[in-house]
């Protein structure tokens, strides 16, 4: 009987809501609670949702705000995990269009020549790509370090990064680039410049087409007066140019570039890069730039205040306050942060 009841009085309370609601969302919820209804309709116990429901779900979940309200056949993880699926088949269908989709591929012969000239002459990608022009082969220095043997660090080259990293942490920042694939599975470039001292970001902006001006404008704003750091550690992707190695250097700023295929050098941008990843990219459909710039910046600010990280004693960038508890009968609430996907808890009164 009182769940009977229960029922009744959320329906009404829905019904009146509903009217409060403007027509075009009101389309929308209803076609989503429509589609819900035939697919519960279907003979099978468990409901089976074909690839024309998950583009419905998807298109849903990148331009409708209250999209999780109606949903009940599915979980939100399972329509970003859709929109994923989709971003991949999307991709190869695009790589395999035309006659001869992709980079061309490289000869046998050639791939076992740079491996042996690396192997007998202890030559990197440039000299050995140098050689192969010279013996008419056609092919970039990319492909060639592709195919090079990677060699080990030593301990002692090791050891001097690790020093250097330690001894002049507070005056070292990074930055990296990393990809974000959109609701329309376009390609958006995010930038993040951290300090290592406090583990604090000190600019991030995204663009679908990143260009030596565009960096060069975005150190200007990451640093605009005299800086704090000293060295600026950045891999070797393309878009890291001689321009934008010559901007860092008239900031006063040495551009410290990391080994080839060592993520591992610039640790710390990496690692910032995937817990942005693990606890707000995974769990959003990004639209465009925009959208992206403004998650990710609400994102740190929760980095800085709110997160604790080992490194810095299980303190946030900030330096978060302890807040003692008020009374004995106060009691620990949690504070939404980003979209609810974090937490801060505070202590509150109780009632």
């Amino acid at each position: 009987m009182i769940e009977s009841i229960t029922r009744v009085v959320h329906a009404l309370a829905g019904a009146i809501l509903s009217a409060l609601k403007p027509r075009t969302e009101l389309v929308v919820e209803n076609l989503a609670l429509r589609q819900q209804v035939l697919a519960l309709s279907q003979k099978h116990p468990r409901p089976k949702l074909g690839p024309a429901d998950r583009f419905l779900w998807t298109l849903l979940r990148a331009g409708w705000t209250n999209w999780r309200v109606p949903l009940e056949i599915v979980q939100p993880d399972t329509v970003v995990r859709w929109h994923r699926y989709g971003f991949r088949l999307f991709w190869r269908w695009k790589s395999l269009r035309g006659p001869s989709p992709g980079r061309p591929k490289v000869d046998r012969q050639v791939r076992c020549l740079i491996r042996q000239m690396a192997a007998e002459n202890d030559w990197g990608a440039p000299r050995i790509h140098a050689e192969l022009q010279k013996l008419g082969f056609t092919l970039s220095e990319r492909s060639v370090s592709r195919y090079v043997p990677r060699r080990p660090g030593t301990p002692e080259q090791i050891e001097r990064w690790k020093s250097f990293l330690r001894n002049h942490r507070q005056a070292i920042a990074a930055m990296d680039l990393f990809v974000v694939p959109t609701a329309t599975f376009r390609l958006l470039y995010g930038l993040v410049i951290i300090h290592h001292d406090r583990r604090q970001v000190l600019h991030f902006n995204a663009t679908e087409h990143p260009t030596e001006d565009w960096m060069v404008q975005q150190l200007r704003e990451a640093f605009p007066e005299e800086p704090e750091a000293r060295h600026l550690i950045f891999d070797r992707d393309s878009i890291f140019s001689p321009a934008v190695i010559r901007a860092v250097e008239s900031m006063g700023i040495e551009p410290k570039r990391t080994s080839p295929r060592s993520p591992w050098q610039n640790g710390v941008a990496e690692r910032w890069i995937g817990s942005c990843r693990r606890e707000l990219l995974d769990h959003v459909v990004v639209l465009n730039d925009l959208h992206l710039v403004r998650l990710v910046r609400d994102y740190v600010g929760y980095y800085h205040e709110d997160r604790c990280h080992l490194f810095l004693g299980k303190d946030t960038p900030t330096g978060r306050l302890i807040t003692p508890s008020p009374s004995a009968s106060a009691r620990v609430v949690s504070l939404p942060r980003v979209g609810g996907l974090h937490h801060r808890y505070e202590w509150r009164e109780a009632a």
